[in-house]
């Protein structure tokens, strides 16, 4: 390979992998992306985006629920890609593992002995729009009452009927 060849890849290398920044522009501080505008598929500006996360896990993403991290980079990306706030809705439903991320700061101080990670994400998905339901047999399978509950999430019936029902609705399960 000639150096001109050498050096052509090279500045090609660097400036792919310089070319975007990590961002979070709507949902700020989470669900970081790096947006490519010349891809083969983006979102389509002229789609209602109507989806329906299970979030049942309690693994992490950048020291967050890994679903709600999933959930905010979502909508940091569907942003970035020009998709109008109101052709987006989303909902979640949390339960198993992730049901705890759903405790108000008291009880998840007094079960942890440590503020709730997630409260913060948790806040900026609802004032997005986002719903939150936490599964009910969840709840009362850990002790867990209504009270106990962060204010921006609801209680549902179940997950079950939470993911059924927005399905049944033509919401794009997203699991």
């Amino acid at each position: 390979m000639n150096k001109f060849t050498s050096l052509a890849l090279f500045f090609l290398a660097t400036s792919l992998l310089t070319a975007q920044e990590w961002e979070t522009p709507v949902i700020e501080g989470y669900g970081k992306i790096k947006y490519f505008k010349d891809v083969a598929e983006q979102p389509d500006s002229t789609l209602n985006y109507n989806l329906i996360f299970d979030v049942k896990d309690a693994e992490e993403k950048d020291g967050v629920n890994a679903g709600l991290f999933k959930i905010a980079r979502t909508i940091n990306m569907l942003e970035a890609a020009k998709i109008a706030p109101g052709n987006i809705k989303i909902v979640a439903a949390l339960h198993g593992e992730a049901t705890f991320i759903a405790l108000n700061e008291e009880k998840y101080q007094e079960k942890f002995g440590k503020l709730n990670p997630n409260a913060e994400l948790i806040h900026r998905l609802n004032e997005f729009g986002v719903e939150l339901f936490v599964c009910a047999q969840a709840t009362a399978a850990r002790d867990i009452s209504a009270e106990d509950l962060n204010p921006d999430v609801e209680l549902a019936l179940s997950a079950l009927s939470v993911l059924s029902n927005y399905q049944l609705k033509g919401y794009v399960f997203m699991p």
